[in-house]
């Protein structure tokens, strides 16, 4: 089974503009997320931007990027095009990584990638445990919560996604990355986009709103994701210590 790995990406993110570009250890925000991506090694690495900027920095750092059209509604529509525009042929899975991401850990995306080929699975994703009760009412961190409790060699289904949640069994912290099969995201992007979706700021509720299952396997770990410039500023200083 061969697997394609896409990251979207643009420069005009409403938080923080600019923010792939963002330099942590003298590296961008993008290129870590690609290094990682590359370093995780379940396949071909291609960034998805409407940037060229994006693509002028993704290449002088040795990785792959393709520009894509500035009038995509989500990531997903980005991720799409790019899958179409490349020259990578006989592709079962596509990754979908988030490019603000740069702390994510390999060993979750192999993880994920591994399920999907053992499973065939049509669409996966990741959520950690949550640290703290009171992320339940934070509308910033984004919950799923699963058919069964979520252990390291289980891939329960998704039930929900919400920004808040009163309930404490089987929920945890969703992490923003989606593995598809070929034929699901093709379908996936032909939907329209649900009053759910709409409402909820939420991709993934198209998905369950069209009856297609979403697929939960176990992170070790929430990566810091860069919204913010607190964001940005804390995962800078803990990346520089570790270097």
């Amino acid at each position: 089974m061969k697997t394609l790995v896409i990251i979207p990406s643009r420069m005009s993110a409403t938080r923080l503009p600019g923010k792939p570009l963002l330099k942590i250890n003298g590296l961008s925000i993008i290129s870590h997320v690609s290094k990682k991506a590359e370093e995780a090694n379940i396949g071909e690495v291609i960034v998805a931007t409407e940037d060229q900027e994006i693509i002028d920095d993704v290449k002088s750092n040795g990785f792959n990027a393709i520009l894509t059209s500035n009038k995509h509604k989500t990531g997903t529509d980005r991720i799409h095009e790019a899958l179409k525009k490349s020259n990578v042929r006989d592709v079962d899975f596509i990754m979908n990584l988030q490019g603000d991401e740069p702390a994510i850990d390999i060993d979750d995306i192999k993880s994920l990638n591994d399920k999907m080929v053992k499973n065939n699975s049509n669409l996966g994703t990741l959520a950690a445990k949550l640290k703290d009760n009171k992320n339940l009412k934070n509308e910033n961190i984004v919950k799923v919560i699963t058919e069964n409790s979520l252990e390291r060699d289980h891939f329960p289904k998704a039930v929900s996604f919400s920004r808040k949640f009163e309930q404490v069994e089987n929920i945890y912290h969703h992490i923003g990355i989606y593995c598809y099969s070929r034929n699901c995201l093709k379908k996936f992007v032909h939907l329209d986009q649900s009053k759910n979706e709409k409402e909820n700021r939420l991709e993934q509720l198209r998905a369950l709103d069209n009856n297609i299952d979403i697929n939960v396997s176990l992170a070790m770990s929430s990566p810091i994701g860069v919204d913010t410039e607190e964001d940005y500023l804390a995962l800078k200083k803990i990346m520089e210590y570790k270097n």
